[in-house]
């Protein structure tokens, strides 16, 4: 088997609040492997993003901290390292789109500055050469006119412009991981499916392996080759994209999927849209969870065990933590 690029285990990451210690992520196991793209799909609140950021040395401690559990990237187990390390990695070797460009980019420096920025921060380039690979950056994520638009400031820029400025900013440096988080937020569908082949290019042109977090279970099957879902701080499913998209064990996986509208001859023969599916309820805040399950309350399977007992991760390639699927699998 291909030995992980990274490798998380156990982690526990925890955040100071008014209500006490909150646990934002409780046991994440996840792998991802060179040149694949892992998929962590769930609804906000479930902990993707903050695995993100956790995995990027970015949570603020405090009030966060990690709490227990090992990051390691190419043998190097991160959650050890000081922060100039971290910054040395941050751009370099992993780095993230995040996921609302017009925030996360400074308005008062054109496109072409903030990515010469990254490049003179991580490579021994001088100005002027920071700055013509800034623009062969902005043609290799596909914006026309890339010197004119080198010098406009993210205002003047549309938002599937903003976020390939944002991935060029990512890949400047040729990282070996790309994070990506909710990178297609707010953007029409065509434009999203225009960011999509973007990413997948580089990744064929580049090697980068790809976590993409997301909540939409279309991007997932677009995209990615191993899924894992969360729910409440914990991976409630994990394995492959085909077969958690074709066998999806856990309810909350299945809830995820039916929530995909139904389109074209598949919407029935009267013409007529079916009712969109959803979930009931939310997800609980996380000083409220109990003993059992996170899902139990939402969750149309649940009996008696699911309310007082927290399943467990099992299963060999495709593995559930679920009491109901371990019930229909016997």
């Amino acid at each position: 088997m291909t030995k992980p690029l990274l490798s998380i285990r156990d982690l526990k990451v925890e955040f100071s609040t008014r209500y006490g210690h909150v646990t934002a992520l409780n046991g994440i196991d996840l792998d991802l492997l060179p040149g694949e793209t892992l998929g962590i799909v769930g609804e906000s609140g479930c902990g993707k993003s903050i695995t993100a950021l956790t995995t990027m040395g970015l949570i603020p401690d405090p009030p966060g901290r990690i709490a227990g559990g090992r990051i390691v990237f190419d043998g190097e187990d991160i959650t050890q390292a000081d922060a100039r390390r971290l910054r040395s990695l941050r751009g370099a070797e992993i780095s993230m789109i995040f996921q609302e460009p017009m925030t996360s980019l400074n308005p008062v420096f054109t496109a072409g500055d903030q990515i010469a920025e990254a490049i003179m921060l991580h490579q021994s380039a001088n100005r002027a050469e920071a700055d013509r690979m800034a623009v062969e950056l902005l043609r290799t994520v596909g914006i026309p006119e890339p010197e004119r638009r080198a010098q406009s400031f993210p205002h003047e820029l549309s938002g599937g412009m903003r976020q390939r400025v944002m991935i060029a900013i990512a890949i400047s440096c040729r990282p070996r991981i790309l994070i990506a988080d909710e990178p297609t937020t707010a953007l029409d569908v065509t434009v999203q499916a225009q960011i999509f082949d973007l990413m997948r290019d580089i990744q064929q042109q580049f090697g980068v392996a790809i976590m993409l977090i997301t909540h939409d279970m279309g991007a997932i099957a677009e995209m990615a080759d191993r899924v894992a879902v969360m729910y409440a701080g914990r991976i409630v499913e994990k394995g492959s994209a085909d077969a958690i998209l074709d066998n999806p064990l856990h309810p909350y996986t299945r809830g995820l999927i039916g929530c995909i509208p139904v389109l074209g001859k598949e919407a029935g023969q009267e013409g007529r849209m079916p009712p969109l599916a959803e979930i009931p309820g939310i997800v609980p805040p996380l000083h409220l969870l109990g003993q059992g399950c996170a899902f139990a309350d939402r969750c149309p399977l649940a009996f008696d065990r699911c309310r007082t007992e927290s399943p467990m991760l099992k299963g060999d390639v495709h593995k559930v933590a679920c009491f109901a699927a371990e019930m229909e699998a016997a």
